[in-house]
């Protein structure tokens, strides 16, 4: 079972009083961003110690998907070496201590409420991870939450979740010292399991890339027998791992450089597994914007990656940018707010946060909905945010508004987006302000949306560019479409009082859509004792 979602998460059919009814907000629930115990997650901070690098992170929470308000890695090495001495590296050691000294000042002008931070493998197994904890509380005041290996596979999992609510699969998270497997089944974390292959310490073990290699089949073996068969949806979180994807980009030529939701085959990572071993690490490095720590560690990581795919052959591979920090967000999250889809709730709270009508996305979805009737949930929740976020960018200047919103859309944090589903919501944005796409610098990523979802894209788009003519308040009348596609005839009612608001440039948005949609198009006008004056236009 994949994690599209094709059904509508369950707090859509929660009603929490007379004017919160599923039928009001057409399925989506209520926003809850309003809430208090909603509003109680806006500016947490979280820091990850691990094994490789230490980084704060501070969410500005209130959406579900939240923002990354400050977000901050310092590469530390702490479990370098670690195999071969039980300690802590020295200088990982230094470097941890001053980047959590920072970190702990930083947060002190940013945050309400202490860090929360928890370290991973490397502090974990070490003999002197205790004395490093101590030591930072007295140096900052931090108490450092260690972790079980079981734990951080529970914690990354619940980042998945965070992005995709539902979700079915296996989470397969790498950090230097540790890998750790666990399962999801609609939306709850089952076993969870951690193992010693980190690239940190496959870099210790003996007889070369030969011993590491049958030292990894026989750990994977294990893994295999404690998890099961899981055949679904592999996702991968962890740093190396989102670096071998952006390395299976270069090598595909692979045009949105957006790791979140990347999907790969098996055959991909075969390939890509090659392509790194063939050619020239440093050149790699350069072209990908790698960072020479991580990338020292990559063709270790690869080599997992291709024998955890040979013993679990999962269904596909997606990309995850949310982990162990995103997890520990999840954990302070109200039932009801994990629930949600994360792309309305984070289209919400843009529009709450940045349009000069906040309301009006609702009404404008309602006008526009007819032209897409029947159309499952996973278009409609498209069609949604696209009407929430269709005037959240109108700071940008005119000229570059529609490349601003469609860089927005494909490159933005938000979950729960496919990349194809990303380029058809930038691409209804784009035409929201503008008739054509053409002669522009993203050309290059319209040909992830086949051509007929381009089309829907425009429709929406110049259905949005239309129906913001009407654009006089919120929960304002602006009247109704009407499509009937077998004829190919759009009947626009507009109430009486909108009227003035039809002019020139109403009827040429007006004409657009219908060429868009190869329609003639009718538009009636409600006189004042509710007769019907019909108007002629013709697409």
């Amino acid at each position: 079972m994949t994690t599209s979602p094709d059904a509508p998460p369950l707090a859509a059919r929660d009603q929490t009083g007379p004017d919160t009814s599923v039928e009001d907000w057409d399925g989506f629930g209520r926003p809850l961003f309003d809430s208090p115990d909603a509003r109680a997650l806006k500016r947490v901070g979280v820091v990850d110690v691990g094994s490789n690098s230490v980084r704060l992170v501070v969410f500005d929470g209130a959406a579900r998907s939240p923002a990354y308000f400050y977000n901050e890695k310092i590469m530390c090495g702490l479990g370098a070496g670690l195999s071969e001495t039980g300690r802590l590296n020295p200088r990982g050691r230094e470097r941890a201590l001053e980047a959590l000294k920072r970190f702990q000042m930083l947060a002190k002008g940013l945050l309400p409420d202490p860090l929360t931070v928890v370290a991973t493998a490397a502090v974990r197994d070490a003999s002197d991870g205790p004395e490093f904890c101590a030591e930072v509380e007295a140096a900052t005041g931090l108490r450092i939450r260690v972790i079980t290996g079981e734990e951080e596979a529970r914690l990354s999992a619940q980042g998945v979740l965070l992005g995709w609510p539902g979700a079915y699969g296996l989470i397969c998270d790498i950090g230097g010292s540790s890998m750790e497997l666990a399962e999801i089944h609609g939306g709850k974390v089952g076993k969870c399991v951690t193992s010693n292959l980190g690239p940190l310490k496959l870099k210790d073990i003996k007889g070369g890339r030969k011993g590491r290699k049958e030292h990894i089949d026989a750990v994977m073996e294990t893994l295999r027998t404690q998890m099961g068969d899981q055949r679904d949806r592999l996702f991968l979180v962890g740093g190396s791992w989102r670096a071998i994807a952006r390395i299976d980009m270069l090598r595909r030529s692979y045009p949105l450089t957006v790791q979140h939701e990347y999907r790969m085959s098996a055959k991909d990572v075969r390939a890509t597994a090659k392509f790194i071993e063939q050619n020239d690490l440093e050149k790699i490095r350069n072209d990908c914007g790698i960072s020479s720590a991580r990338m020292a560690l990559v063709p270790y990581a690869a080599d997992v990656l291709v024998r955890l795919i040979k013993a679990f052959h999962p269904k596909d591979i997606a990309v995850s940018s949310y982990g162990i920090r995103e997890g520990l967000l999840y954990e302070q999250m109200p039932d009801r707010l994990r629930e949600r889809d994360p792309l309305i709730e984070a289209a919400r709270f843009a529009e709450a946060k940045d349009s000069r009508v906040t309301g009006f996305g609702k009404t404008l979805y309602n006008f526009v909905k007819p032209l897409f009737g029947g159309a499952p949930y996973a278009k409609m929740r498209l069609v949604k945010a696209a009407c929430l976020l269709h005037d959240v960018s109108w700071r940008a200047h005119p000229d570059y508004r529609a490349e601003v919103c469609f860089d927005n859309a494909t490159r933005a944090n938000l979950g729960g987006l496919k990349h194809s589903e990303r380029v058809f919501l930038g691409l209804a944005l784009l035409h929201r302000y503008r008739n054509k796409r053409q002669s522009n610098h993203f050309e290059n990523l319209f040909d992830l949306l086949p051509a007929e979802k381009q089309t829907e894209a425009e429709i929406l788009g110049k259905a949005m560019r239309f129906g913001a003519m009407l654009m006089v308040g919120e929960d304002a009348e602006i009247g109704n479409l009407r499509w009937q596609p077998r004829k190919r005839l759009l009947h626009v009612e507009l109430p009486a009082e909108c009227t003035p608001l039809f002019g020139e440039v109403a009827q040429a948005r007006l004409l657009s859509l219908a060429n868009a949609l190869k329609a003639d198009v009718r538009v009636t006008v409600e006189g004042k004792r509710g007769a019907l004056l019909e108007k002629d236009a013709r697409g």
